[in-house]
């Protein structure tokens, strides 16, 4: 049996990832991942680099910024994949950003479903963007249109 290629091209990448050459070579700019260049220029990836843009797409979906993502791969080995033990540190260090971001989507849910019911129409006075709205301390509604006089500005 042939022995396997040790290296990838970027179009094998973008395929077997199913992320766009476009996007490969911007996490390249941005140190995410690296490649080794041919005599012609060509790009060629380590194997392992399917991985990590395996991880670098799960860690997007759970709301991790490229900044956060970089710090985590640079605890990542790079001459060789990592180990399930590796991904194991890395996702624990993550619970409490996650645990907080649950917690501001959480309060979000709670304040946007109050605010669907409060029928004030206004952006610009609404609770959920203005939290030092005064027309919502006289309650829910439309305050002004049920009949409240705005407070004159100072």
């Amino acid at each position: 049996m042939p022995a396997l290629p040790t290296d990838i091209t970027i179009g094998e990448l973008a395929q077997r990832s199913g992320v766009a050459t476009s996007a490969l070579r911007f996490y390249e700019s941005r140190g995410l991942i690296r490649s080794e260049r041919t005599n012609g220029g060509q790009r060629r990836y380590a194997r392992p680099t399917l991985r990590r843009v395996a991880f670098i797409q799960a860690a997007q979906r759970v709301g991790l910024s490229l900044d956060e993502i970089a710090t985590a791969l640079r605890r990542l080995p790079e001459g060789r994949t990592p180990t399930k033990a590796d991904w194991a540190v890395l996702s624990r260090s993550w619970n409490g950003l996650l645990r907080a971001r649950i917690e501001e989507l959480e309060t979000l849910q709670t304040r946007l479903t109050s605010c669907i019911g409060c029928g004030c129409l206004s952006l610009k006075t609404c609770r959920l963007l203005n939290t030092d709205d005064r027309a919502a301390e006289r309650g829910s509604g439309a305050r002004y249109l049920l009949g409240d006089a705005p407070e004159e500005e100072p």
